[in-house]
């Protein structure tokens, strides 16, 4: 617990104190925010703000997880060294992206096919060698074997790994991209949602096994290492979110962005396959399906966004890559709604999902299934008879 602390609080404080430092940085070299002319109104004002603040959360998160681990005296896990590896690799990529951006004073940066490409290849390297390095129990970073709630008999082969865990992170990946469209919105829900992959953590390692051998204990791999990573991610993107909330003082770019949603998403494979592995738990919701629901609830919002948009522009003959003003978040913008007021709803959306979806999980697996997407689809419902209801005035 005191790696945890010490993860979240020196990430904290770098990222708080590093931001304007970084601020003053890209600001002297003319490293600002590039809007599109056809682009809202209401954009135009983010002309010239600093962006790439990604930066500060990758050098935050990381340093503060070396940092918790040299203080604790503790070795880094194979699982956490593989996330933060292709953390790096992946913020490369949204960094080149924003470099070309900034650097040609354009919005154009990499095509949306090249960063495809770029998310693809990290997502496959980390699929491919999550299902190495086995401790001495056998267990790997990614289970290869079929899912739910948990792992199935069904082993599937190498090339379905990739290929399932590629869709699951570019996905997750470009709908924090995309949600990425207000002030303080996307560092904001991932906040939320690092913190609740802490408890889960800390939860899979009390029961783990090793801690509390029993007959309802279960196996996971390096859980308590990946808390202290999501702990190190939810303090830097504290600590940004204090210069990014509205009206944002740097934007976090691509380089953030895009890291951001292959943290949420690896954190939520490695999870997962921890809890799905337990075949000693017949119908402990919170030993298995529980934590599998509470990563859906968490991230089913941009996802859900993502393929949404996707979806309508494909049907009107666009190209799904394409930007546009039909996200969520632009819907209330159009109803009047500000930043802040708009993050602030999120938020309390996330918080309700996720506490529902906890609470109705003691009861059973199909409860807290059915009480999720019953939630959503009253919210999607009430989003869209209040749109109506606002034209109408």
């Amino acid at each position: 617990m005191k790696t945890i602390l010490a993860a979240g609080g020196f990430a904290l404080l770098l990222s708080l104190f590093g931001t304007p430092l970084l601020i003053r940085a890209l600001a002297k070299k003319g490293y600002g925010q590039i809007i599109r002319d056809d682009g809202p109104s209401s954009h135009h004002i983010k002309r010239g703000t600093p962006t790439m603040g990604g930066i500060i959360i990758i050098v935050a998160s990381i340093a503060a997880y070396l940092v918790a681990h040299l203080l604790s005296g503790t070795a880094i896990t194979a699982s956490a060294g593989l996330v933060i590896g292709l953390v790096v690799a992946l913020g490369l990529v949204g960094f080149l992206d924003d470099w070309l951006k900034v650097s040609r004073k354009q919005s154009q940066g990499l095509t949306s096919r090249q960063k495809l490409l770029g998310q693809v290849v990290v997502a496959s390297v980390f699929a491919y060698f999550g299902t190495k390095f086995a401790d001495s129990d056998g267990l790997t970073p990614i289970s290869s074997q079929l899912s739910t709630v948990r792992d199935t008999s069904i082993t599937l082969g190498a090339i379905l790994v990739v290929v399932w865990v590629a869709l699951m992170v570019t996905a997750t990946s470009n709908g924090v991209n995309l949600t990425d469209g207000l002030d303080g919105l996307a560092s904001g829900a991932s906040v939320l949602t690092f913190i609740s992959f802490i408890l889960i953590g800390v939860w899979e390692f009390g029961q783990s096994c090793a801690v509390s051998p029993g007959i309802n204990c279960y196996e996971v791999r390096d859980p308590l290492d990946i808390a202290v990573l999501a702990a190190a991610f939810a303090g830097a993107c504290t600590g940004f979110l204090w210069w990014n909330a509205a009206p944002a003082r740097i934007f976090m770019g691509d380089t953030g962005s895009l890291i951001l949603g292959f943290s949420l998403a690896t954190l939520c494979i490695v999870f997962i396959k921890n809890i799905a592995i337990s075949n000693k738990i017949s119908n402990i919701i919170s030993g298995t399906g529980g934590a599998t629901l509470l990563t859906l609830a968490l991230l089913i919002i941009p996802i859900f966004d993502t393929f949404r948009v996707f979806t309508v522009r494909i049907l009107n003959g666009g190209s799904p890559f394409h930007a546009d003003r039909n996200h969520l978040h632009h819907k209330l913008l159009d109803a009047n709604f500000s930043h802040k007021k708009i993050a602030l709803t999120f938020l309390i959306v996330f918080t309700f999902l996720t506490s529902i979806t906890y609470s109705l999980h003691f009861i059973s697996t199909s409860v807290a299934c059915i009480g999720l997407f019953s939630c959503i689809s009253l919210l999607l419902i009430g989003f869209s008879k209040y749109l109506k209801a606002t034209k109408k005035d």
